[in-house]
């Protein structure tokens, strides 16, 4: 049986997150810090997999997932290669990143507002918790960036 409703949730977040991967993807590729590529290039593989754990979601639900980010997401990695190209890459790229994450934090908030079947919402709970998590990391790692690029009071 297809509930429509739980169905257009989850695909909803799979767009959110194959955003997030592609966007981690390319964050990787355009900053400099090694550090940095690393954490990109593993939070673009969560959200890879946070995609196929949807998709299959919506396989056992009866629908048909979605395959591909959003509109909006692509938009905003290109406005994203823009942005960076003026100043400091890391800095920049780690400010358009928590951009992004504020972006799915809202959306799995939105979705754990609507009325899911408890196996459901065990994995998008498990998910929306994972999307604070990188929020947060991210978060801090800017702040650590900035702080290095104020100048220190005398």
């Amino acid at each position: 049986m297809i509930n429509d409703n739980t169905v257009n949730v989850l695909n909803d977040l799979v767009q959110i997150s194959e955003d997030g991967k592609k966007g981690f993807t390319e964050a990787a590729e355009g900053v400099t810090a090694p550090e940095l590529k690393i954490v990109f290039h593993q939070r673009s593989l969560d959200c890879g997999i946070a995609v196929v754990e949807l998709q299959a979601l919506v396989n056992t639900l009866g629908g048909t997932p979605k395959d591909s980010g959003t509109i909006a997401g692509a938009a905003h990695r290109g406005w994203t290669k823009v942005k960076t190209t003026v100043g400091d890459a890391n800095l920049g790229m780690l400010e358009e990143i928590e951009r992004a994450e504020d972006t799915a934090k809202a959306a799995y908030t939105k979705a754990l507002n609507a009325k899911l079947p408890p196996e459901v919402r065990t994995v998008v709970q498990r998910q929306h918790d994972g999307a604070v998590r990188n929020h947060d990391q991210i978060r801090d790692l800017r702040n650590s960036y900035k702080a290095r690029k104020e100048p220190v009071a005398g």
